[in-house]
C-alpha cells in the first residue's frame, strides 16, 4: 500500500520516526522496499530543501496530508499500525523491575560460565582474533587442564552465567570429556521428576476450584481512598495483579517482594478487604508475636469504619480471650485473624477460609512450609517478603508462583547508608552520638544472649550520656513487650538487643543501627535488620561490625560486600539474587539447598525444567540430553563485531553481544538496533553485519541449518540430519542449476557464484533461504 501511495502521489513526502535509532531502522526498512528517503535534520530543513522524499526524527502519532502545498507527513504508527515507542519510564522510578532480575551481577574475569555443549569453564575475557580472513571478537573460556575455547560473539546464546554455588566451588569440566555429558544426563533425570511433580501440583491447583471473590467497586474505591499515601507504580501494579488473581476461580499463589516499608502491607490490606467483603475469612500468618501485634494495630485502624472484625491470637492475650476468638472463628464471627504458625494447627477450625497471607515466609520452619504447600491447592495464598530465600525466588521465577516486585521507593524516602568496619570505639561513639543529638534512637544488635549484658556495659561506658536497655528472646513476654513499647515511646535512647527486632514494631525515630558480628548473620537477616531503620524520611545509617577479613569465611565476606554494595532503595530482590549465587539455588520442590543445580548451574537447570514441563504438557517425552539452543554458525568472511571505539567498555560490549545473540525474532533485533543507535550513535559497518549475521542465523535455524559459510567465490550450507525441507526440493535445485549448486557430502550443499562484497553475500544467502523455504512450503 505504501508503494502504491508513493507512486500515485504527486507531492512531497516526509517520514517521521520517534528517535534517531528508529529513524535509522525505518530508513533501512524503506530501502528494502525500494523506497529511498533522504535524511533531513528537521521539518524546517525539509521545507526549505528540494527533497522529494525525506526522513527525519519527529515523535508524531498521527500524520497529515496538505493540499497547498502538496505535502504528506507519514508517522511510524501509520506504517506499523501501532505506537512504535516504548512507554517512557517515570524518572522517579528507582529501578526497572525486569532489569533487577536480569542483571544479577557483572561477569568478572575468572568467573564460572556454562557453554551448553562443553560444560562449565572460566571466563578469561573478550579477545580479537582473525578467522577465515576476517577479524572477529571471541569470548575466551578456560577448561580443566588449561584447554581454551574461543566462542564467536554471534554464538553467545550458548553461554550463560553459572549460578548454583560460590564461584570457587563451581565445577570445571574437561573439553572433549564425558564429564559434562554425564552431568547433563543426571540433571535431566532429576528435571523429569521435578517437572512431573510440578505438573501434579499444577493439576491439583487447576482441579481444585478456587473461590472467585467479587466486591462492590464503589466500596473498594472507598476503602482504597483511606490509604494516606499515593501508590507507587510498582505498588499499584502489585495490587492490580493480586485483585485479578482473586477474581479468578483458580487458587492464587503470588509472591509480593519489596523492600521494608515499600508498601507490601497495603497490598495485603486490600486483598484482605476484598476477601472479607466477599464473605470469606482471612488468616494472616507472621513469624513473631510482636509482628502479629503490629499487624493487628494496622489492620484494626484501616478496618475501623467497616463491619469487618479483626482479631489477633498471640501469647500476649489471656487464655480465656484466645478461646473466645477460636470459638468465634469456628462460627464465622471473625473475619480476619492474625497470628503465628499456630493458626495452622488442626485444632483451629475456620468456617469459610478464603485467603491466607504469609508475611516473611523465610522465617518459618520446614514443617510450617509443608503446611503452606498443602494450603496452596485449596485457598488463595499471598506471600509477602523483603528478601525471598533462593527456593522462594526459584519458584517465583519458574512460574510455579507468580511474582510481583515492588522496587519503587515511596516519595521522599532516602537510601540507608551502610558501612562495614571492624570494632572501633571512636567510630561507634560518633555514630550513636550523632543520632542521639538529632533526637533519634539507636538499635545495637548483638545476637548472643550469653554475652549481651557484657556488650551492653561496653556500649554504656562509651556513651555515658545515653540511656540504655537490653532485650532478647529469653526474657518473659510481658517484660520484652514493655521494653519494646518503652523504646517506641522514646523513654530511652539505645536498645541493645538480639535479632528479635528483625520483624518488630516500627520505630520512626530509630534511624541508626549497629550490627555486631554481622559476619555470623545471613543475607536475608542482614537486609531485614537494616530495614529496621530508615522507615520514614530521615537519612538512616547502618554499621556492620566484623572481625578482620582473615578470620571470616569467604561466604561471609561475600554477604557483607553484597549488603554494603546494594544499599539502594529496592535492593531486596537483588540481594535475593546474590543470595542465590552465594548459598546455592536449591531444589524447587524439596528443602535441600544443593543438588543437580550445583552441577549444571541454575540458569540451565531452569531452562531444562521449563522445556520438560512444556513437553509433558503436550504429551511428549522431554529430550533434555541435547543442547537447548541450536548453535547455528554463520560465517560471512567479513568483520562482524562491535568496534572498541564505538563501545569501549568491555562489560557493556559483552552484555550487548549476549542480548544480540539471544534475540529470538527479527523484531527483537530491530528494537536492539534502535536502542544502540539511541545510546551510542549510528551503527558502524561491522556492527550492522553482526545484526545481519544474527538475523540470518534465526532464518537458518527455522530451516534446520547448522552452518552457513560464505566467501568471495560462493559458500556451503550444512543441514541437520532431518531439516525442515523436502530433500527432493534440494535435488531439484541442483538439477535446474547444476553450474551453481552441488552436494558436498550427505548433509552439505555447495553453491558457486562471485560474491566479492559482504552485502552481496548477505543478499545471496537471503535469496537461497527464500528458495529453500518456498520449496519446503510447496
Amino acid at each position: 500500500m505504501l508503494q502504491d501511495f508513493l507512486e500515485s502521489y504527486r507531492g512531497r513526502v516526509l517520514f517521521a520516526a520517534e528517535t534517531a535509532g528508529r529513524c535509522e531502522v525505518l530508513s533501512q526498512m524503506l530501502h528494502d522496499w525500494e523506497i529511498h528517503p533522504q535524511q533531513v535534520e528537521d521539518w524546517s530543513t525539509f521545507v526549505s530543501s528540494d527533497t522529494t522524499i525525506g526522513i527525519t526524527v519527529g515523535p508524531l502519532e498521527h500524520g497529515l496530508l496538505l493540499e497547498h502545498p502538496a505535502l504528506a507527513i507519514i508517522s511510524e504508527p501509520q506504517i506499523f499500525g501501532e505506537r512504535a515507542t516504548q512507554p517512557r519510564r517515570r524518572r522517579e522510578r528507582a529501578r526497572d523491575s525486569d532489569a533487577v532480575v536480569r542483571n544479577l551481577a557483572e561477569l568478572q574475569l575468572g568467573a564460572p560460565v556454562i557453554h551448553e555443549e562443553h560444560g562449565v569453564g572460566r571466563y578469561l575475557g573478550l579477545q580479537h582474533l582473525t578467522a577465515g580472513g576476517a577479524e572477529g571478537e571471541f569470548l575466551t573460556l578456560e577448561y580443566a587442564g588449561g584447554d581454551k575455547l574461543y566462542v564467536p560473539v554471534a554464538s553467545l546464546d550458548l553461554i550463560s552465567r553459572y549460578t548454583g554455588s560460590a564461584p570457587e566451588n563451581a565445577p570445571q569440566h574437561k573439553l572433549g570429556g564425558e564429564q559434562w555429558a554425564k552431568a547433563r544426563k543426571r540433571a535431566a533425570e532429576r528435571v523429569r521428576d521435578a517437572a512431573a511433580e510440578l505438573l501434579n501440583l499444577y493439576a491439583r491447583r487447576a482441579a481444585s476450584k478456587g473461590h472467585a471473590l467479587q466486591t462492590a467497586a464503589d466500596e473498594y474505591a472507598q476503602f482504597s481512598a483511606t490509604f494516606p499515601f499515593e501508590e507507587t507504580p510498582d505498588q499499584q501494579s502489585a495490587v492490580d495483579s493480586v485483585l485479578k488473581d482473586l477474581e479468578r476461580d483458580l487458587p492464587m499463589d503470588r509472591v509480593v517482594c519489596g523492600d521494608v516499608g515499600f508498601g507490601k502491607t497495603e497490598v495485603a490490606l486490600r486483598a484482605a478487604f476484598l476477601a472479607a467483603s466477599a464473605g470469606k475469612q482471612v488468616a494472616v500468618l507472621v513469624p513473631t508475636t510482636l509482628l502479629a501485634q503490629q499487624h493487628h494495630n494496622n489492620f484494626t485502624d484501616r478496618f475501623a469504619d467497616w463491619p469487618i472484625r479483626v482479631e489477633v491470637l498471640s501469647r500476649f492475650r489471656g487464655k480465656k480471650d484466645q478461646e473466645l476468638v477460636l470459638t468465634d472463628l469456628r462460627e464465622g464471627k471473625v473475619d480476619i485473624v492474625i497470628g503465628t504458625h499456630k493458626l495452622l494447627q488442626p485444632s483451629i477450625k475456620f468456617r469459610n477460609l478464603g485467603l491466607v497471607i504469609i508475611d516473611e515466609e523465610h522465617r518459618f520452619g520446614v514443617r510450617q512450609k509443608e503446611l503452606f504447600k498443602n494450603l496452596r491447592t485449596d485457598v488463595h495464598v499471598l506471600t509477602l517478603t523483603a528478601t525471598p530465600i533462593p527456593r522462594t525466588l526459584n519458584m517465583a521465577l519458574s512460574g510455579l508462583r507468580d511474582p510481583s516486585l515492588i522496587s519503587t521507593p515511596p516519595a521522599r524516602r532516602t537510601a540507608i547508608k551502610t558501612f562495614v568496619s571492624e570494632w572501633n570505639d571512636g567510630l561507634l561513639q560518633e555514630a550513636c552520638l550523632r543520632e542521639i543529638k538529632r533526637g533519634g534512637q539507636v538499635y545495637f544488635v548483638h545476637n548472643r544472649v550469653e554475652t549481651i549484658d557484657k556488650v551492653a556495659q561496653r556500649v554504656e561506658a562509651l556513651l555515658p550520656q545515653a540511656t540504655l536497655r537490653v532485650a532478647h528472646g529469653q526474657m518473659r513476654e510481658s517484660e520484652l513487650e514493655r521494653i519494646m513499647l518503652d523504646f517506641y515511646h522514646r523513654r530511652f535512647n539505645i536498645l541493645v538487643c538480639t535479632t528479635i527486632i528483625e520483624s518488630g514494631i516500627d520505630v520512626p525515630t530509630a534511624n541508626t543501627i549497629v550490627i555486631d558480628r554481622a559476619d555470623h548473620l545471613g543475607l536475608a537477616q542482614l537486609h531485614q535488620l537494616r530495614g529496621r531503620v530508615g522507615r520514614f524520611h530521615h537519612r538512616a545509617y547502618a554499621y556492620l561490625v566484623t572481625p578482620s577479613k582473615r578470620s571470616m569465611t569467604a561466604d561471609a565476606v561475600k554477604r557483607l560486600e553484597a549488603t554494603e554494595s546494594l544499599e539502594d532503595l529496592g535492593a531486596g530482590f537483588m540481594l535475593a539474587s546474590h543470595d542465590l549465587e552465594i548459598r546455592g539455588a536449591g531444589e524447587l520442590l524439596s528443602e535441600e539447598q544443593s543438588g543437580q543445580i550445583h552441577e549444571i548451574g541454575f540458569t540451565l537447570y531452569m531452562e531444562m525444567l521449563e522445556r520438560a514441563v512444556e513437553a509433558l504438557k503436550s504429551g511428549r517425552q522431554p529430550e533434555l540430553e541435547q543442547p537447548l539452543h541450536q548453535g547455528t554458525e554463520v560465517e560471512l568472511g567479513a568483520s562482524a563485531l562491535i568496534p572498541d571505539d564505538y563501545l569501549p567498555d568491555v562489560h557493556a560490549r559483552l552484555v550487548m553481544y549476549k542480548r544480540i545473540a539471544s534475540a529470538d525474532t527479527p523484531e527483537q533485533l530491530r528494537e536492539l538496533q534502535v536502542e544502540m543507535i539511541d545510546r551510542f550513535g549510528l551503527l558502524p559497518e561491522p556492527l550492522k553485519r553482526l545484526f545481519e549475521v544474527t538475523r540470518l542465523k534465526l532464518r537458518a535455524q527455522e530451516i534446520g541449518i547448522t552452518k552457513l559459510e560464505v566467501g568471495a567465490k560462493g559458500g556451503r550450507v550444512t543441514f541437520v540430519e532431518q531439516p525442515n525441507i523436502d530433500p527432493i526440493s534440494v535435488i531439484q535445485l541442483i538439477q535446474t542449476q547444476p553450474d551453481r549448486y552441488k552436494m558436498d557430502g550427505q548433509q552439505r550443499l555447495r553453491f558457486v557464484m562471485p560474491l566479492d562484497e559482504p552485502h552481496e553475500r548477505i543478499d545471496a544467502v537471503d535469496k537461497l533461504l527464500d528458495t529453500l523455504r518456498e520449496e519446503a512450503a510447496a
